[in-house]
C-alpha cells in the first residue's frame, strides 16, 4: 500500500438495533470513537445524532465541527435519513429538497461523501414497472450526483439485502447508468457477502456469483468511492438486512478480498468500520483497529 487509510467508526452502530431503545447522545460516540484510537467518525444523520434540520446554519455546524476537532476526530462521510423521499418512488423535486438540506450540512462541515441508499425495500415489481421505477432512481441519483459536484462532495451508493437493487448485477448496471463521476458505490464486505454468496433477499431467481466476495469486489472495483469494513456470519439481522458481524467472527476472507480490491480502497482517504445492528459494538469496536491494521501490516 502506498499509504495507510484513516478509521472511522459509524455512529449509528451505537443508535440502531440493540441501542435503538437507549441509543448513546452523538457526544458519547465521539468520546469513545477517540479514546478506541479512530482517526474519525461517519456521522449518522438520524435523529438524535446530527440532523440537517436541527444543524441548520453555519454557526451551528462550526460549533459541532469544533468539537469534533477537539477531540482529533475527522469525518470520513455522512449518511443522511432519506426515508421521507425514497429516491425510487418520489418526483426528483422532492427528493433534490432532501439532498440539498443534506449537501448543505456537509458543505459547512467540510464532509466530502454523503451516502445513499434506495429506501425502498426488496420487492416483485418485474417489466415496464421495473423499468420505469429503475429510471426514476438513475435520474434523481444523477441530479443529486451534478449538486454534489457543484459542492465538491459525492455521492456513494450502499447496496444491501435489505433494499431494491440487491444483486450483483443491478448494481452494476445502475452505477452505470447513473455514469456520473460523483456517483460511486459504498462497497460493504458484510452486503457484499451476502448478496454474492448468499443471494439474500434476491427477488426471483437468486443471483450467486460463482467467485462469491472476490468476484464482487472485482465486479464493482471500478466504481468504489467508500469502504466499509466488517465480518458477516452468513444471517440477516431480524430478516431484513446483513449482520454486522464482529471481525473475525464471521465468514469474509479480508486478505482475499483486499488484494481483489486493491487500489480502488487502497487510494481512498477512509476506510469506516461498520458496527450497525452488533450488540458487542463497545467491545469489539476496540478490537477493530488491531484487527485491521494487522492485514495491513500482511499485506506490506
Amino acid at each position: 500500500m502506498t499509504k495507510k487509510p484513516k478509521f472511522s467508526i459509524g455512529s449509528w452502530a451505537f443508535s440502531f438495533g440493540p441501542f435503538e431503545k437507549n441509543p448513546w447522545t452523538f457526544n458519547q460516540v465521539c468520546e469513545y470513537s477517540a479514546e478506541a484510537g479512530y482517526d474519525g467518525i461517519e456521522i449518522n444523520g438520524f435523529h438524535p445524532h446530527p440532523h440537517p434540520d436541527v444543524y441548520n446554519s453555519d454557526a451551528k455546524c462550526a460549533e459541532l465541527k469544533k468539537y469534533l476537532d477537539g477531540l482529533g476526530l475527522g469525518i470520513s462521510g455522512y449518511a443522511p435519513d432519506f426515508t421521507m423521499a425514497p429516491p425510487a418512488k418520489v418526483e426528483q423535486g422532492l427528493y433534490m429538497a432532501e439532498v440539498e438540506k443534506c449537501t448543505a450540512f456537509c458543505s459547512r462541515m467540510g464532509i466530502e461523501l454523503l451516502r445513499t441508499d434506495t429506501i425502498t425495500p426488496p420487492e416483485p415489481i418485474e417489466g415496464a414497472a421495473y423499468e420505469e421505477q429503475f429510471k426514476r432512481l438513475a435520474d434523481n441519483w444523477r441530479a443529486a450526483a451534478e449538486l454534489a459536484e457543484k459542492n465538491g462532495q459525492t455521492i456513494v451508493w450502499e447496496f444491501e439485502p435489505g433494499f431494491w437493487l440487491n444483486k450483483a448485477s443491478e448494481v452494476i448496471r445502475m452505477v452505470e447508468t447513473v455514469d456520473h463521476d460523483k456517483f460511486k458505490l459504498l462497497f460493504d464486505t458484510s452486503h457484499a457477502y451476502m448478496g454474492a454468496v448468499i443471494g439474500a433477499r434476491h427477488h426471483g431467481e437468486k443471483e450467486i456469483l460463482e467467485g462469491g466476495l472476490n468476484e464482487y469486489a472485482r465486479l464493482a472495483k471500478p466504481h468504489i468511492g467508500h469502504f466499509h469494513l466488517i465480518d458477516s456470519d452468513g444471517k440477516l439481522h431480524d430478516e431484513e438486512t446483513s449482520v454486522h458481524a464482529p471481525f473475525g467472527a464471521g465468514f469474509v476472507g479480508f486478505p482475499a478480498v483486499l488484494e481483489e480490491l486493491g487500489d480502488s480502497v487502497e487510494s481512498l482517504d477512509w476506510w469506516c468500520f461498520d458496527f450497525c445492528f452488533c450488540p458487542t459494538t463497545e467491545e469489539d469496536g476496540r478490537k477493530a483497529i488491531p484487527f485491521v491494521n494487522k492485514l495491513l501490516e500482511d499485506r506490506k
